[in-house]
């Protein structure tokens, strides 16, 4: 009898390993559509570079990437979509920097940057370019620096709104020189740049893309670049830092971000493909046509960077009295 039950024991021992063996796996990621959260309306860099993301991974994973545009608050209402989407991959987020200037910028955030996202890859850079009119008898930074502090309130600034990363350029370049200018924020970049060359507002930080065909066509003449090296667009224009203002470092970057608590290996594998996509040669010359520097990093150097980012921005923020509300 004894032995009879050992047998039969063995035998359900047995049948639950095999059991076990051939349980189905979870389904590899993704197998349904996934939705791609970019907070402004279409056509704008965000998007572009949204639309790139989405229409790779749709490539290389064989399922469809979907870029859902929810404008509003400054890119907030997107922003919460994702942070109180299920944290399964499917529902992902595209912004700019931004992102983690919320918080400074605004008394009430429906949602923190830095708690409730899942970093998965900083996907690229774009520099910013201080443009002004080619009239106008400033040639240098030194030389807008040394008239400004002659006339601390001559010169004022135009910025495609307030709190985007021209406007924090513009409030920087007052900060680290000493000088006074005045902001005047607009509703894009075209209208700034519009009164720009029209000669209602002096100068403006803007990004390097919508600038540049104006710089091509001699509408505006680029100072310098905003990165802590010279762009490959513009070899001959010096940056920031190395015309007159040590250390001076503003960029937009664009990155990409899942709810959080996202399991490390769909980051991983989400970051993987960003990081190839900017390497492809087809994007990576999508890439350069915007002027866009392609970064592709890890979650890990993402989560180091925007809160360094978060960090400098607030620095700004608070020591320009830069608030919006």
């Amino acid at each position: 009898m004894k032995k009879t039950w050992r047998l039969l024991f063995s035998a359900s021992v047995a049948l639950c390993a095999a059991t076990v063996g051939t349980v189905p796996a979870q389904a590899a990621y993704p197998d349904k559509p996934v939705r791609l959260i970019v907070p402004y309306p279409p056509g704008g860099p965000t998007d572009i570079l949204g639309r790139m993301a989405a229409q790779y991974m749709t490539e290389k994973l064989g399922q469809t990437f979907v870029v859902e545009n929810k404008a509003g608050a400054s890119g907030m209402i997107g922003a919460e979509t994702v942070a109180r989407a299920p944290a399964d991959g499917y529902t992902l987020l595209v912004n700019a920097s931004i992102h983690v200037i919320y918080p400074s910028l605004y008394k009430n955030v429906p949602v923190k940057p830095l708690e409730d996202f899942t970093p998965i890859s900083q996907i690229a850079l774009v520099p910013l370019v201080l443009v002004m009119r080619p009239d106008q008898p400033i040639k240098s930074v030194s030389m807008l620096i040394e008239a400004g502090k002659k006339e601390p309130e001559k010169f004022r600034f135009a910025s495609s709104g307030n709190g985007a990363a021209p406007h924090l350029a513009g409030e920087a370049f007052n900060l680290m020189t000493g000088l006074n200018m005045q902001h005047i924020p607009y509703k894009g970049s075209s209208p700034a740049l519009t009164d720009v060359m029209g000669g209602h507002v002096d100068l403006m930080f803007d990004s390097l893309p919508s600038s540049m065909p104006h710089i091509k066509s001699g509408s505006l003449k680029a100072l310098a670049v905003s990165t802590s090296s010279r762009v490959p667009a513009l070899p001959d224009v010096p940056t920031i830092a190395e015309a007159g203002v040590p250390d001076y470092e503003i960029t937009t970057w664009y990155g990409l971000w899942g709810p959080k608590g996202m399991p490390a290996d769909l980051s991983n594998k989400i970051s993987h493909l960003m990081a190839d996509m900017v390497k492809d040669p087809e994007y990576r010359e999508r890439l350069d046509a915007l002027g866009a520097q392609p970064v592709g990093s890890t979650p890990e150097s993402f989560a180091k960077f925007e809160q360094a980012e978060a960090k400098k921005f607030a620095d700004i923020v608070e020591r320009s009295g830069a608030r919006v509300d």
